[in-house]
């Protein structure tokens, strides 16, 4: 099926409601708030706050797949090869680099376990070797797979929409990351790209370790 300009629009609106309220809940202004007026809910942030990143996605993720229609492009032969392997390398890439993560401070395991209300996150300012080459290396793989799939319209307004987002939420994320972790996230920002390796602007392991500070108490 063609899109119609009120279905692209359905979409685009859907999108953007994701991104304005994914925003709005993981805005340091908005859980500091939470942690001053309700400080017993403030250890379950974080869980919560996933548990609705995942609901808002089902929305523009179900119209997504259930507005197909005739693909624009599709990878052959040994393009699809190509495209196919570097997906299989990013998906690879998301399960290794978990280690390079605290995991429990990312679920918001941790925070809830130990009862840690702080609008802060009290994980350490930690570089995987992902992380040496790219400052979002998650950003990065899911953009890899993202850009590997076929594309029919709905995919491809998705797929413009949720890289828009990612670009503009790496961009929110490093300012919360400057307010935690401070002079130590400035200087691996001014050496390391965002989004993209670039020749040149990778960090040694020595260099990485040498920013890395302790775990916040």
């Amino acid at each position: 099926m063609t899109l119609t300009a009120s279905q692209l629009a359905s979409l685009v609106l859907l999108w953007l409601t994701y991104a304005a309220l994914h925003s709005l809940f993981a805005s340091l202004w908005l859980k500091r708030h939470v942690a001053a007026r309700w400080p017993r809910l403030a250890p379950g942030y974080r869980l919560g706050f996933n548990l609705l990143a995942l609901l808002l996605l089902l929305p523009p993720l179900w119209l997504t797949f259930a507005w197909h229609g005739p693909l624009l492009w599709s990878w052959q032969g040994g393009w699809a090869w190509l495209a196919n392997g570097l997906a299989l390398a990013a998906a690879a890439g998301f399960v290794g680099s978990t280690r390079g993560y605290d995991m429990g401070v990312f679920t918001g395991r941790t925070q809830w376990t130990t009862r840690n209300g702080a609008a802060e996150d009290p994980g350490a300012f930690t570089l995987s070797p992902l992380h040496r080459h790219v400052r979002h290396p998650w950003y990065s793989l899911g953009l890899v797979i993202l850009w590997t799939r076929d594309m029919d319209e709905a995919r491809l307004v998705s797929a413009l929409c949720i890289t828009l987002y990612l670009w503009l939420g790496s961009l929110l994320e490093e300012q919360k990351l400057l307010a935690f972790h401070g002079e130590p996230y400035a200087r691996y920002r001014a050496r390391v790209p965002g989004l993209i390796p670039w020749p040149g602007r990778s960090l040694s392991a020595d260099e990485a370790r040498a920013l890395c500070t302790p775990p916040r108490r």
